[in-house]
């Protein structure tokens, strides 16, 4: 796996090699990022279930001002750790710092929910969220979906901004959560993206 665009082009990253883990390929990294490509410099961009921590790199690869990369599972976390020091950038790993503290990449290790609510605590504004569960876990990922699209239980969102929940073909999420409607859909093998915009 690697960065595809901009000032990090190029370096390898590390992978969860043996876990059950479904990783966004480069194909559809590469086609997320076109499509985002003019809302993505100086953002504040969220990657909840991070995984390896590709999709928020490449963010912050592509101009991001701010990447906060959440995931619960120790060894996952370690390997986004891994990555953000391959890449020269300091992290803070730590649900008590403030988000003006540390670098430009952030690790959280929270569950999604725990993580979402600690950055709106924080006053945080996002742009951009980026929701990839395990596909098992899409249930979960619709309810955390639900409450970031509820503007009076969270501000994390900013009015202008996007959720893009990555899903299975096999799948059919709510074409509108709140005052957010799903305002794209793209397809490629046998993952979707789904891609939320406020009315």
């Amino acid at each position: 796996m690697r960065i595809i665009a901009g000032a990090y082009r190029g370096r390898r990253l590390k992978t969860l090699r043996g876990r059950e883990v479904r990783p966004t390929s480069d194909k559809l990294r590469e086609t997320l990022f076109n499509i985002l490509r003019a809302e993505v410099p100086g953002s504040v961009f969220l990657d909840c279930y991070a995984g390896s921590g590709a999709v928020g790199l490449e963010a912050l690869s592509r101009g991001a001002a701010q990447v906060f990369l959440i995931e619960r599972d120790a060894v996952a976390a370690r390997v986004i750790e891994e990555n953000i020091m391959a890449l020269g950038e300091r992290n803070t790993t730590a649900l008590g710092v403030s988000p003006e503290s540390g670098g430009k990449a952030r690790i959280l290790r929270a569950d999604v929910q725990a993580g979402l609510r600690k950055l709106a605590a924080q006053g945080v504004g996002a742009g951009i969220c980026f929701i990839d569960p395990p596909y098992a876990l899409l249930g979960e990922a619709l309810r955390n979906l639900s409450w970031l699209c509820d503007s009076s239980q969270s501000s994390l969102m900013r009015p202008e901004g996007v959720i893009i929940l990555e899903h299975s073909r096999k799948d059919s999420p709510p074409e509108q959560i709140g005052d957010w409607v799903r305002s794209r859909l793209l397809q490629q093998g046998s993952s979707v993206l789904s891609f939320y915009r406020k009315e």
